[in-house]
């Protein structure tokens, strides 16, 4: 049992590391910069994933309209992840339709859309990028193993490799997304 938390605390150490590259605090950078000038112009942050990367865009959505260190403004965030809007387009469309059918309702030029997998190859996120894309959407990938399909698809992608498992990819996705929230909250209202 010692070994098993031993490893995976090892890994977790290999996920921060990962996180000190060059190019993943490129992405943080820009991708925070990227959503505080879009909700400075007035647009909305919209995020989707499947199963756990559904959960962790909610939770990025929650903190942007909730507060996250202080008390500031809420900010205009939505998780795609209304169980009505995802059982009646996943029957009317199929699933693969879900977010894309989610983005043509909600997104607007100028807003951004967040698609977080760690696989890449979610066929509701790969045809939900190139939606928000043609709709004038800034596209934002959080991708894990090789990229997948979506891998040079968004604006800005994030691509956490060298993890044979998605857990320890989601873990570097939710501390890069804490980082993004704490860049804005800076950025925007001087927040420490």
């Amino acid at each position: 049992m010692e070994q098993i938390i031993l490893n995976a605390l090892e890994d977790g150490v290999k996920a921060l590391d990962f996180m000190k590259q060059k190019s993943s605090l490129q992405f943080i950078r820009q991708t925070a910069q990227a959503i505080a000038q879009c909700f400075r112009q007035g647009g909305k942050l919209l995020v989707a994933g499947n199963g756990g990367s559904l959960c962790d865009a909610m939770h990025f959505a929650e903190e942007l309209t909730g507060q996250f260190r202080k008390f500031r403004s809420a900010l205009p965030a939505i998780a795609l992840s209304d169980p009505g809007h995802l059982t009646c387009a996943a029957n009317d469309f199929g699933y693969e339709g879900v977010f894309t059918r989610a983005i043509e309702a909600l997104g607007r030029k100028g807003d951004v859309f967040v698609a977080l997998t760690t696989s890449g190859n979610s066929p509701n996120l790969v045809q939900a990028v190139p939606k928000a894309k043609e709709l004038g959407l800034t596209t934002v990938s959080f991708l894990g193993k090789t990229g997948g399909k979506l891998k040079g698809q968004s604006d800005l992608e994030w691509i956490v490799d060298g993890f044979v498992y998605s857990d320890r990819v989601q873990e570097a996705h939710m501390m890069a997304i804490h980082i993004i929230i704490e860049l804005i909250e800076k950025e925007l209202f001087d927040v420490l």
